[in-house]
């Protein structure tokens, strides 16, 4: 296939998955529904793979769909943060479908079919956001990434999971309306087009407020990259069933925030207006504050999936923070810490999926004495654990080594500060994950001796096989960061 051919195939494959989802489905044939899921999940990283050949080949794919309006296009191009982002959508889903059969069976969850439907078409428009060409498209595909995961982040229908779809929408709607079309459409009116470009569009004599005033429209506008205080969002969707927190904290949503600020920072501004500003100075202290804030909150969360969210809202903190040195370096340690974090995260999550399933607990308080009874569940926790807070030989310690140098090139006075705030915050995920390994491991059961063996009690095969190769793809990460530093540098 020719490179346009592929960019539609691997956009069009999430589109086939939800409609086989239906057919099998309505058919009654649950085994035939989700072995075409996780096989069409295949197909649409193969596709995604196969556009990395020309891309690091120098290419940039393209394929325009249609003209909406003079000069704006609903178009995509695979640039390498694209791609990256592509193959860590397209590759989790791989797991994630794995996954969601083992908890949804496990868990006896009703809807099962538009459970899948609606997962499926989640990753459709992932994938857009990934390939968005300009603002337009990118705008089109992240509103619809919202609408899409509303019926997943509400799937239980209990006044709970009302609540916090309520929320859900409220927040991010709210912010990509309010704050981020406002920058879209000021952008189009300042600089004549919603184009990424290499170097940004706008032009080298803005003024310092206006890049301060637009950098931040755009950080906020972009909701589900969690800074604070539009971050409750996040915590409250918890509700959803945990491959649903998979797909909000690893594969998709989240990761389609910082990986909207990464890219306007890159193609918008350019690193060269944007370096040294007000406005990056102004977005590296909202970035750091978040970051400790949410660590500090995290260590107090007695529910594992709350203490894993506020986790979350702290490492895409990082994230936000490398973008906003506005330095080669930053961008890297960025786009890094997106494949990086999502790999670590899906683990933690599918480990909490996992002990939820085969006990039934949700709190951090009640864990004690599991790890005898799950080694390969804590066992995965822990290798996870060690990728998010950043300790060799795990991939997280690259995203996190690659930050403290961008922090050191930024020119400001204060980048010691920031430097301190990367180190404080990998020693407060000490605090919020480690607890967890201690208690798995090491506390004696309640009523019971710690000392004896104990029977294994694992949760089902197909909820233990995904997340054991998701701890071991946070190993491999940690081998493989070369390669990302080669394709991140192109």
């Amino acid at each position: 296939m020719n490179p346009e051919t592929t960019i539609l195939v691997a956009l069009l494959l999430p589109v086939a998955a939800a409609a086989s989802c239906q057919v099998f489905g309505r058919l009654k044939h649950p085994n035939l529904r989700d072995l075409a899921t996780a096989l069409i999940g295949v197909g649409t990283f193969a596709a995604v793979w196969q556009l990395g050949d020309d891309v690091l080949r120098g290419g940039r794919p393209e394929l325009v769909l249609l003209e909406v309006l003079p000069g704006v296009e609903l178009a995509f191009q695979v640039e390498p943060l694209g791609l990256l982002y592509g193959l860590v959508a397209s590759g989790l889903w791989i797991a994630t479908s794995i996954y969601a059969v083992g908890y949804m069976r496990g868990h006896h969850e009703r809807n099962q079919t538009r459970f899948f439907t609606f997962f499926a078409l989640s990753i459709f428009a992932a994938i857009g956001i990934a390939f968005a060409r300009n603002l337009f498209t990118l705008f089109l595909f992240y509103e619809a990434l919202t609408l899409l995961t509303f019926p997943l982040v509400t799937h239980h229908g209990t006044d709970e999971a009302r609540r916090a779809g309520r929320v859900y929408l409220g927040i991010l709607l709210f912010t990509s309306i309010s704050f981020l079309l406002f920058a879209i459409l000021f952008t189009w009116r300042m600089t004549g087009t919603v184009e990424f470009a290499p170097g940004g569009i706008l032009a080298a004599d803005t003024s310092s407020g206006m890049v301060t005033v637009l950098l931040l429209l755009y950080a906020f506008g972009a909701g589900k990259a969690a800074l604070m205080p539009f971050h409750r969002w996040l915590p409250n969707a918890m509700v959803a069933p945990t491959p649903v927190s998979a797909l909000l904290h690893a594969v998709a949503v989240v990761k389609a925030g910082v990986f909207a600020i990464l890219k306007v920072v890159v193609y918008v501004f350019g690193l060269d207006l944007l370096r040294g500003s007000t406005g990056s100075l102004a977005l590296m202290t909202i970035a750091s504050f978040t970051m400790l804030m949410a660590a500090v909150v995290a260590i107090r969360q007695d529910n594992l999936k709350a203490r894993l969210a506020y986790s979350t809202i702290s490492q895409l903190a990082y994230i936000v923070l490398g973008a906003a040195m506005a330095t080669a370096t930053g961008i890297l340690a960025g786009g890094m810490q997106i494949a990086m974090h999502a790999a670590g995260k899906i683990t933690l999550f599918f480990c909490a999926g996992a002990i939820l399933v085969a006990t039934h607990k949700k709190k951090v308080s009640e864990l004690d004495g599991l790890g005898r009874t799950m080694p390969w569940t804590f066992a995965a926790f822990f290798v996870a654990s060690l990728s998010i807070i950043g300790i060799p030989p795990l991939g997280g310690s690259w995203a996190k080594w690659y930050l403290m140098v961008g922090a050191l090139e930024t020119g400001f006075a204060g980048q010691a500060a920031f430097l301190g705030v990367l180190m404080l915050s990998s020693l407060l995920a000490v605090f919020y994950l480690m607890p967890i390994v201690v208690r798995g491991f090491f506390a004696a059961p309640p009523g019971g001796d710690g000392g004896g063996p104990r029977k294994i009690a694992e949760a089902p095969l197909l909820c233990v096989l995904p997340l054991v190769l998701t701890a071991l793809l946070s190993l491999a990460l940690f081998f493989a960061a070369p390669d990302l530093v080669d394709l991140l540098r192109l």
